[in-house]
C-alpha cells in the first residue's frame, strides 16, 4: 500500500472513531476516551482533511448541526440509472460473457445512490427512482458513511453505488426499530433505503448507513476500463466494491468459484448481497452493447434466489372465467419488486389457499418467480384460516350459488351457470382475440355494450351485426366511422386460417402450438379433422400431445352446443389453405422432422416468430418438453423447461447455436 492510501484510510479510520467517541459522549453519556485523546485525533483528522483535500460527509470536523429538508425533492437523472437483465443460471453469465473480459462483483442489496461532484466538490446525492427520476438525499450525506464531500478532483465526476447496512449492524438494530406498519424491519435493505430518504440526517445518522460505490458514470475519460475507473476512486477517499477481474473466457466451473470467492469477500466484509454481477469490463464496448427500456445491455446479474418483499394482503378478489371457474387473485398492498410496482398475484386455486391459510390481512411474502411472475410465498400470520368464511357462496357476476370442485386432490372453485355474464363475456373476448379469428375494435368494453343491449347472445351474432347497425350508431361511443371500421374487420376475419378456427372454438389447452399440430397432421382441413374425432382418431400419437389434451378434444366434442358453433361458423368463414414454404430438408439442415422446443427470450425474435423459423425449418415447434422433445432452445430467463430437459437428457442450444446449425 502506498503512503496516500495509507493517509486516506487513515481519514477513513479517524472518522469513524471520532463519531463513535461522540456517540458514547452525547448519546449514551458514557465516554471512554478523555477529552484529551479525542481533541489529539481530531486535530490529526482535520490536518489530514486540509493535507489531502479529502473530507467525508459525516467528519466531527464538519457535523455541528444535523441538517434538515421538508420533504424530498425530484431530480432528473440525465443519463438514466437503468436497471440490469438477471438471471439464475451460471451457464447464462458464460454465454454472456463470450470472448470479452469481464469484471465480477458483489450485487449489493440496498439502494441506488448517484454522486455528483464539480470542482471537488459534492453537488449533489441522489436516489435512483424510477431510473429516469430520483430524489435529492444530499442533506443526508452527514449520516451516511462512506461519502467524500471534498474530493481532490477538479472536472465533473459522478458515481454510482449502493447505500446499505452492514448484516452486523443490520441484526444489532432490527429489534429496535419497526417500519410504517408499525412491524419489525424483514431485511437490512428495506431500512436502509427508508434510511437514506428520512428528512433529518442525524436519523439517518443512527441507522448505521454506509455508501460503497460500484461504477463511474461521467469522469476518468482516460481511462479504458471500468476496473481502472474504479480504482481511481481509492485517491479520493473511497473505499470502493471488491471485484474481480477476468483476462480470458471463464468455464462454468471458474465462473461458479468466482461467484465463491465474491460471496466470501461479501460475508468477510459483512457486505449484504442478493446475487453477483458480471459486466464487460471496456467502458468503449459496453456503450457498443446498447439499452432496453428496463436495461442496459452491458451486464448482467446473477441472483441467488427470489428477492422476498413484505406486504399485507388486502382482500381476495374473485373472477368468473371462460370455464367456469373462479380465479382466486390477491390483492396485496403495493411493493416494489426488481423495479416493479406489484399489488396482485394469482393465488392459483383453494387448495394453494388453504395450504398457506391465507385470509385478509395476513402478512404476507410477495416474490417474482424466475424474476417475472408475482407469487405469493409465504403467510407470515398462519392460524385462525377459516375456509367456509373465506371463500364467497354465490358467483360476483350472476349471483348463482358457488360449489368446490375437487380433482386429484386439487380444490376449485366453479360457477356452473352457462349464462353467467361474466363467464360469457370472457369466452367472447376469447372468440374475438388476435390469436382466434382477431376481429380488431371488439375490445372487451364494446363487447360489454353489445351483449347489454342483447345484439350478442352468442358468438356467431358477431357475424350478424349489420342487422342491428342503427342500434349500435345509438350507443354511445359510436358513430358512422366507428361501425364502417368495426363491420370491415368483421369482414376481414371471415378469411381465416385452420389454426384460427381451432383456438377460436376455446377447447382447453389448443393454443398457437397445438392447432399447428393439428393443421399439419390434418391438412388444415376442418373435415378431416372432424372425421378423425368422430373416427376416435388417438391425438397422443402427435408430438408433444399428451392423454389430458387428447381428453380436452374428446370431451369438447362430445357436447351439442360445441358441434353447433363448429358447424354454424363455417357458414360465415373461409378457411384458406395454408401457405406454402420452401423447406430446406438437405443433409445441410440438421433439424427437419425433430420436435424443438423453446424456453425463455430468444432475441429479437417473439415466441410466435422463433416457432415460425422453426417449422419452416421442416421441425414441429412444441410447447412442453417430453421423451419426444430432440432439441430445447434456451434463450435468458430460462424457466422449469430446462430442468425438465436435464432430467430426460434432452440436448440443450443457445440461440447461437442453434442460429448457426440452422444457418439462420
Amino acid at each position: 500500500m502506498s503512503q496516500d492510501n495509507a493517509y486516506f484510510d487513515r481519514i477513513r479510520a479517524l472518522t469513524a472513531q471520532l463519531n463513535r467517541y461522540r456517540y458514547e459522549y452525547y448519546s449514551l453519556n458514557a465516554p471512554t476516551v478523555s477529552d484529551e485523546v479525542y481533541d489529539r485525533l481530531f486535530d490529526e483528522l482535520k490536518s489530514l482533511e486540509q493535507e489531502l483535500g479529502i473530507r467525508m460527509g459525516n467528519s466531527p470536523t464538519q457535523t455541528v448541526g444535523w441538517p434538515a429538508v421538508e420533504k424530498l425533492q425530484k431530480t432528473v437523472h440525465t443519463i438514466p440509472l437503468l436497471s440490469m437483465d438477471k438471471t439464475k443460471r451460471v451457464e447464462d453469465l458464460c454465454s454472456f460473457m463470450g470472448d470479452m473480459k469481464v469484471m465480477l462483483m458483489p450485487k449489493l442489496d440496498g439502494l441506488t445512490v448517484k454522486l455528483t461532484y464539480l470542482g471537488g466538490s459534492l453537488q449533489e446525492a441522489a436516489t435512483r427512482g424510477n431510473g429516469n427520476e430520483g430524489e435529492a438525499i444530499t442533506h443526508n450525506v452527514r449520516g451516511i458513511s462512506g461519502i467524500p464531500t471534498q474530493i481532490p478532483h477538479k472536472g465533473r465526476l459522478v458515481v454510482t453505488g449502493e447505500a446499505f447496512i452492514r448484516t452486523d449492524d443490520f441484526e444489532a438494530m432490527k429489534a429496535k426499530l419497526l417500519d410504517s406498519g408499525g412491524q419489525p424491519y424483514r431485511n437490512g435493505r428495506n431500512l436502509a433505503a427508508g434510511s437514506v430518504r428520512l428528512l433529518k440526517s442525524e436519523d439517518c445518522r443512527d441507522r448505521h448507513v454506509t455508501f460503497i460505490p460500484f461504477s463511474v458514470l461521467e469522469g476518468f475519460d482516460e481511462l479504458e476500463n471500468k476496473s481502472d475507473r474504479l480504482r481511481a476512486l481509492d485517491p479520493l477517499g473511497f473505499q470502493r466494491c471488491p471485484f474481480l477481474v477476468s483476462n480470458r473466457k471463464l468455464t462454468k466451473e471458474e465462473m461458479e468459484s468466482g461467484i465463491q470467492r465474491i460471496r466470501k469477500v461479501a460475508e468477510n466484509a459483512r457486505l449484504p448481497i442478493d446475487g453477483v454481477v458480471v459486466t464487460y469490463n471496456s467502458v468503449a464496448y459496453s456503450k457498443g452493447c446498447g439499452r432496453t427500456g428496463h436495461h442496459y445491455k452491458d451486464g448482467i446479474a446473477f441472483k441467488f434466489e427470489d428477492d422476498l418483499s413484505e406486504t399485507k394482503l388486502r382482500s381476495i378478489e374473485w373472477t368468473p372465467s371462460r370455464s367456469g371457474e373462479i380465479a382466486p387473485v390477491a390483492i396485496f398492498e403495493t411493493v416494489e419488486i426488481d423495479g416493479c410496482a406489484v399489488s396482485r398475484a394469482s393465488l392459483h386455486n383453494l387448495s394453494f389457499i388453504e395450504d398457506l391459510e391465507l385470509m385478509p390481512g395476513n402478512r404476507i411474502l410477495v416474490s417474482k418467480r424466475n424474476m417475472i411472475i408475482p407469487h405469493v410465498e409465504e403467510n407470515l400470520d398462519r392460524g385462525g384460516f377459516d375456509m367456509d368464511r373465506l371463500v364467497i357462496k354465490n358467483c360476483p357476476c350472476c349471483g348463482q350459488p358457488t360449489r368446490i370442485h375437487e380433482n386429484n386432490g386439487t380444490k376449485t372453485l366453479f360457477c356452473d351457470n352457462p349464462d353467467c355474464a361474466t363467464r360469457r363475456l370472457k369466452q367472447f373476448v376469447h372468440f374475438v382475440g388476435e390469436k382466434a379469428m382477431n376481429i380488431e375494435g371488439l375490445s372487451e368494453n364494446t363487447l360489454e355494450k353489445l351483449i347489454g343491449r342483447g345484439l350478442l347472445k352468442d358468438r356467431l351474432d358477431i357475424y350478424r351485426l349489420d342487422e342491428h347497425r342503427d342500434v349500435i350508431l345509438d350507443i354511445d361511443g359510436f358513430g358512422g366511422k366507428s361501425w364502417q371500421k368495426l363491420w370491415e374487420a368483421i369482414g376481414r376475419s371471415r378469411d381465416t386460417t385452420f389454426e384460427r378456427y381451432l383456438i377460436a372454438m376455446d377447447i382447453p389447452m389448443i393454443g398457437n402450438t397445438a392447432s399447428r399440430a393439428l393443421a399439419r397432421r390434418f391438412h388444415s382441413s376442418l373435415d378431416e379433422f372432424e372425421a378423425a374425432v368422430c373416427g376416435s382418431f388417438d391425438f397422443t400419437t402427435l408430438p408433444d400431445f399428451g392423454g389430458t389434451l387428447h381428453q380436452n378434444i374428446t370431451d369438447w366434442f362430445s357436447r351439442e352446443e360445441n358441434w353447433y358453433l363448429w358447424w354454424e361458423l363455417r357458414n360465415y368463414v373461409t378457411v384458406r389453405p395454408p401457405e406454402t414454404e420452401a423447406v430446406e430438408v438437405s443433409g445441410g439442415n440438421p433439424f427437419a422432422g425433430m420436435t424443438i422446443v423453446v424456453t425463455g427470450k430468444v432475441e429479437p425474435y417473439t415466441r410466435n416468430e422463433i416457432n415460425a423459423k422453426i417449422e419452416s425449418l421442416g421441425a414441429v415447434a412444441g410447447s412442453s418438453v417430453t421423451r419426444k422433445t430432440n432439441y430445447l432452445i434456451c434463450g435468458d430467463n430460462a424457466g422449469s423447461k430446462l430442468d425438465k430437459a436435464r432430467e430426460l437428457g434432452v440436448p440443450v442450444l443457445k440461440p447461437a447455436q442453434f442460429f448457426e446449425m440452422a444457418g439462420i
